[in-house]
């Protein structure tokens, strides 16, 4: 880890930023709609979309604003309960950003997203060719996950990782992740005065994740989610920002090359769109375990996936469906698209490919999963 001098070239010239604002950050932690703050923001955002920037702007906020206006202090627990603050809130966020967006004669887009959205494979081409399309017009597309009728199952789980996703989806330059902290130190700040801001590091380095620390009480992220969404976001070739949201005139200087924050930069070359999205796959239909020859064979050698190297097939899921490879001592190693039903894959463990049509009295594919159709992790 080291310091940064200069800023990396796609926050002062890439074509395309996502950015995402916390919930703390929108409703001055918890006291309603901070619209003087959300005003600044999208005068910067008018700025950078004027200078040729193409923005997608994920917005947390529905739910604690709909606490406010609800008279709530604590967040709910049930579903329902937030699924109803998210529905009083999400009218009252969008119109704020729509009023202000007209100011500077742009309109906005709501885009509301859950998981299924992205993890069905037709649906997720759709919703990027929706936000493509949007992209070129006088529009900010603003996305937020659909907490209104999501449940636990098909959740992102927060912001930051909705906000990584949509810069796969769209193949962003830049995701910037405003905050109510400077960024990421090497420690709690509140707790240790030592600490230190990290001012660039790898986005796949390991030792972020010891520096991270949980979400507060408005928010369901924290440090620990913006580091995952960083690595999330760096497989499609993205440099991260977690920066101040409160610190003034943040996202255009940013964009003039200004050191604020924390800059998290991909070290590898982008995946191929397909695998992208199987990266962003949070949950999956079912889990194959590997023995040693077929980890090797991924790992090394950049093999499809035979059912001779699978030792057992677990889950409900169906040809096509996503599920997730673990080594023997379950460590999971990648996740790809299965060639064969649950109750078929079981039958095919450990068997060569010769054998499949003895077996099943048919033959899809020589293969479990196939190259292309599998992702490492």
């Amino acid at each position: 880890m080291t310091d940064a001098l200069i800023r990396h070239p796609a926050i002062t010239a890439g074509r395309r930023w996502v950015i995402k604002i916390g919930s703390a950050l929108l409703t001055d932690d918890g006291r309603g709609l901070d619209v003087v703050r959300i005003r600044q923001w999208v005068d910067q955002m008018a700025e950078l979309r004027a200078s040729g920037v193409e923005l997608i702007l994920v917005s947390s906020g529905a739910v604690a604003a709909g606490m406010h206006r609800l008279g709530w202090s604590q967040r709910p627990e049930s579903m329902e309960l937030l699924q109803a603050a998210a529905a009083v809130g999400q009218t009252k966020l969008v119109q704020t950003y729509e009023d202000m967006f007209q100011r500077h004669q742009l309109h906005t887009a709501q885009i509301l997203l859950t998981h299924e959205d992205l993890s069905d494979r037709r649906r997720y081409l759709n919703a990027r060719s929706t936000l493509r399309a949007l992209l070129p017009l006088p529009v900010i597309p603003i996305v937020n996950e659909n907490d209104t009728v999501v449940t636990d199952e098909i959740r992102f789980g927060d912001n930051d990782t909705l906000g990584a996703l949509v810069t796969n989806l769209v193949e962003a330059d830049t995701l910037i992740l405003l905050t109510d902290q400077d960024g990421l130190f090497s420690a709690d700040p509140r707790f240790n005065p030592a600490a230190h801001l990290i001012s660039r590091a790898s986005a796949s380095d390991p030792r972020l994740r010891g520096m991270a620390t949980g979400g507060g009480a408005l928010g369901r992220g924290g440090m620990a989610t913006k580091v995952r969404a960083a690595a999330l976001a760096s497989r499609s070739g993205a440099v991260t920002v977690i920066a101040g949201g409160r610190n003034a005139d943040v996202l255009t200087r940013l964009r003039r090359g200004d050191m604020l924050g924390t800059e998290l930069t991909p070290e590898l070359e982008p995946l191929a769109a397909r695998k992208q999205w199987l990266a962003g796959q949070l949950q999956t239909r079912g889990e194959l375990t590997l023995d040693a020859g077929a980890v090797q064979a991924l790992t090394q050698k950049g093999k499809s996936l035979l059912a001779v190297g699978v030792l057992d097939a677990k889950g409900a899921f169906r040809r096509g469906e996503c599920v997730t490879l673990v080594t023997e001592q379950g460590v999971a190693l990648g996740r790809g698209l299965i060639n064969y039903d649950r109750n078929d894959a079981v039958k095919l463990c450990r068997q060569p490919s010769s054998r499949f049509e003895s077996i099943l009295g048919f033959v899809d594919e020589p293969e479990l999963i196939h190259r292309d159709n599998l992702v490492l992790l």
